[in-house]
């Protein structure tokens, strides 16, 4: 297999992982008892936590990948 199609299947997935994870977890200024702060966006995430995010999409991007990757090898995809 050519590693450029490796490659952006890593990229793929882990675009794909991105999507799914951002949502989980997101709550806004008006979802709690702080107050608003002036000049903000009331729907505006509290804490979005994206470095923890971008940790567990290339986590699970990397865990599929090498599933993929491992269905190749064993001539089960024949890509």
């Amino acid at each position: 297999m050519h590693w450029v199609v490796l490659v952006g299947a890593y990229i793929i997935l882990w675009f794909l992982a991105l999507q799914i994870v951002l949502p989980i977890g997101i709550g806004d200024s008006g979802d709690g008892d702080e107050a608003i702060v002036a000049g903000t966006d009331p729907g505006a995430p509290t804490r979005p936590r994206l470095g923890l995010k971008l940790t567990i999409a290339t986590a699970a991007a990397t865990v599929i990948w090498a599933v993929f990757y491992g269905l190749v090898l064993t001539k089960v995809l024949d890509i």
